[in-house]
């Protein structure tokens, strides 16, 4: 299945991303770290890494948003896939100051593909939590989220991609999960093909028969690197299957 259907036509608010500060000391990797430099590597770029606010439009929420997940810093439930370990800095947009306390929720496709609460839809039959890969935590001093995830797969029609939301002013509630606030962002991450090309040859990929779409191809992303929300990535190990770790800081109206 697809998350095309309501996905065309970008929502009218701004977003911007920025490495700034101390802001691009917690990207670590900064703007000129190749996709999939060692940790080693991507530490020589880090200085280069200037000052930019760059406007950027939302992206569809897509088919498969469900309320009320959990508040947690791995979302994984288990499930089989690369290690993903995401920092995702919130700053206001005006200010690029950091925004604390906001929470960050994510949703995204399995290895094979399937959403759950939608298990099937790619073509694949597997247990159906409702609630594995989604979830999202709050925001440090420092305007940080730390997830911990699984390398997302694809699906028909899509480029591989992670869902994301920034809510303010949240209610944690006593099962673990939260409820009302503000949600100033809605957006997606997206992933470097070259790395992407290299998960897909590693099992439990590389038995996702399903047609794989190119960021190339995608009919969301446009072509514009972070301020669509390309992840910076970089190695966790000296393989594939030693996983990453993902970067990148939004910039959300209040």
């Amino acid at each position: 299945m697809t998350d095309t259907s309501d996905a065309r036509t970008p929502i009218g608010r701004r977003t911007v991303l920025v490495a700034t500060g101390a802001t691009a000391a917690a990207l670590a990797v900064g703007a000129a770290a190749r996709p999939g430099a060692s940790t080693a590597e991507a530490a020589d770029t880090a200085p280069a890494a200037a000052a930019v606010c760059t406007l950027t439009k939302e992206m569809t929420e897509g088919p498969y948003y469900l309320d009320g997940q959990y508040v947690r810093a791995d979302i994984t439930e288990g499930k089989a896939g690369l290690p993903l370990k995401l920092t995702l800095t919130v700053v206001d947009d005006d200010t690029c100051v950091p925004i604390s306390n906001a929470l960050v929720e994510l949703w995204h496709a399995d290895a094979l593909g399937e959403y759950s609460g939608f298990v099937g839809d790619n073509g694949h039959s597997e247990p159906d939590s409702g609630t594995f890969l989604r979830g999202g935590v709050l925001t440090n001093a420092s305007g940080v989220a730390s997830i911990t995830t699984v390398y997302p797969g694809w699906y028909r029609g899509r480029c591989v991609h992670i869902h994301v939301k920034v809510h303010t002013n949240v209610t944690l509630t006593s099962d673990g999960s939260f409820t009302g606030g503000q949600e100033l962002h809605t957006g997606q991450l997206f992933f470097d093909e070259t790395v992407t090309t290299a998960v897909a040859r590693v099992s439990p990929y590389s038995t996702n028969r399903v047609t794989r779409t190119t960021l190339a191809q995608d009919s969301i992303y446009d072509d514009k690197g972070a301020a669509s929300g390309l992840l910076t990535l970089t190695a966790l190990g000296g393989s594939t299957s030693s996983g990453y770790t993902g970067t990148l800081t939004l910039g959300v109206e209040r």
